[in-house]
């Protein structure tokens, strides 16, 4: 996988994930017991059930994998004990555009990030070029629509 790098996340992305791999546990035996079961109608060669049972299977394996990877990395981060001027994983950036027009996004790990609920990943262009910045620093950011340009009014741990 990605070898050994922590990876940051909120408690409620934590949370999200050991939630999903509870559920993915719990399909698992289902899955088993629908091969089992297709399996016994013969013929594997043209059994339809069966092939959609095993590509589940797998589909669900390397989903648990995947998962168990990401929490035995897991670095969790509560921004209410951070502090200081500097935006860091977890803060939340008050940002004014190109027309002045205010703007406020969390910093959040990949599998937390949603734009259209204001969390956006570190590794996210944006998040990346917001790393280190302090109030009244200037960003640009290239995206595929474009460069963008941001001023930075705030930064807050809550």
């Amino acid at each position: 996988m990605a070898g050994e790098d922590k990876l940051p996340m909120l408690q409620e992305g934590h949370d999200m994930l050991s939630k999903e791999l509870s559920r993915l546990k719990v399909e698992r035996p289902q899955i088993i017991d629908a091969i089992e079961e297709a399996r016994a109608h013969g013929d594997l060669s043209e059994n339809a059930e069966y092939h959609a049972a095993k590509e589940r299977q797998g589909q669900i394996e390397a989903m648990i994998a995947d998962i168990e990877d990401k929490l035995s990395r897991a670095q969790v981060i509560d921004p209410s004990m951070l502090s200081g001027d500097k935006v860091v994983f977890g803060a939340t950036v008050h940002l004014l555009d190109e027309d002045e027009k205010p703007i406020k996004y969390q910093i959040v790990g990949q599998t937390e990030a949603d734009a259209k609920s204001g969390r956006i990943s570190y590794n996210s262009p944006l998040g990346r070029a917001l790393i280190g910045r302090k109030v009244d620093d200037e960003v640009e950011v290239t995206v595929p629509s474009g460069d963008r340009y941001y001023v930075v009014s705030a930064v807050e741990f809550i």
